[in-house]
């Protein structure tokens, strides 16, 4: 073999050994590590049941931004301390963010006012006064109330009493809507009977209670999708519930009760894009984690829709949205 021919062969080893260590190793070209922010999601409920696409809006954020979630429920109903609880814990196992929905919003405000979480948190609802809120993502309750109330008004006159379903009005994003609801109808004439779920049958004994002689007609606005989804229930197993109840009007996007609106059960709902929501949601806990994003309240739409909604473009992808 020439001296030129050596040369060559030396060229072309040398280049497969370039070859080899480009395609095998990071020896020469230091690949980029994508890292991964582990981020907790606590709910206001023992259940996820009834956060279909909000959470599709959150795995799609994650797929996006490289976050790894946890949905947290609660162990028990209603209990603001144990939901405190949860976050601290969440935080103390590595999360890097957590998303909110306070069940009571002083409560949790009173809690980061005397502890410092040392992660940053984004709201599911009205922006909190505390350093450690770094954005929160929310619709207009009292206006959802409001705009409910006006359906209702416009259907039905003064003389029929609005029954109102919710699990608690005490505190959160339900008694916003309760007032704003319950604002508008007494204002207007129109008596207000607040039915809070005490019990499995509390809103069965309601429904009944308008079958019984002299008691007349009702309307039930039920403020929760858990309250919607049970009164739609009820009702669609009796068709004598039909004649008392001059309309059932609910919240929400759960597929169960879009199903319920489109049998006519349900006679509107106030919805609002939920998935969105929950997109925002996990975007403003990356940009909290990176620091690279404003502390900001964003306030979403809702809107009040009927059955013919259901195959309306306008609302697709609000009521069905693709993950």
């Amino acid at each position: 073999m020439t001296r030129r021919e050596s040369l060559t062969w030396g060229v072309f080893g040398g280049l497969l050994v370039i070859l080899y260590l480009l395609s095998s190793t990071d020896l020469i070209i230091k690949e980029k590590k994508v890292e991964i922010y582990p981020v907790s999601v606590v709910i206001g409920d023992v259940t996820d049941d009834y956060y279909v696409n909000f959470r599709k809006g959150v795995d799609q954020a994650a797929d996006e931004y490289n976050v790894d979630v946890s949905f947290i429920t609660l162990y028990e109903e209603d209990d603001p301390e144990e939901q405190m609880d949860l976050v601290r814990r969440e935080i103390d196992d590595g999360a890097r963010a957590v998303i909110l929905e306070p069940l009571d919003s002083v409560y949790a405000m009173q809690m980061m006012d005397g502890i410092a979480y040392g992660s940053p948190i984004i709201i599911l609802g009205g922006i909190l006064p505390s350093e450690q809120v770094m954005g929160a993502v929310t619709t207009d309750k009292q206006e959802s109330g409001r705009k409910l109330a006006d359906a209702i008004m416009e259907e039905n006159t003064p003389d029929i009493p609005v029954y109102v379903f919710a699990r608690t009005v005490q505190y959160g994003s339900t008694g916003e809507m309760y007032r704003g609801l319950a604002d508008c109808l007494t204002e207007n004439g129109y008596t207000v009977v607040l039915c809070e779920k005490s019990g499995t049958d509390t809103y069965r004994k309601v429904i009944e209670g308008t079958v019984y002689p002299g008691n007349g007609r009702a309307v039930v606005a039920a403020l929760d999708p858990f309250s919607t989804a049970e009164a739609a229930e009820i009702i669609s197993k009796s068709p004598v519930y039909g004649n008392y109840i001059s309309g059932l009007y609910g919240v929400g996007t759960l597929p169960s009760v879009l199903d319920q609106m489109d049998k006519g059960i349900i006679r509107g709902m106030i919805v609002s894009n939920e998935f969105e929501m929950g997109y925002l949601c996990v975007q403003k806990a990356v940009e909290a984690i990176e620091k690279s994003g404003k502390r900001e309240q964003i306030i979403l739409d809702s809107y009040y829709i009927e059955r013919e909604a259901l195959r309306d473009q306008a609302y697709e992808k609000i009521l069905y949205p693709i993950d």
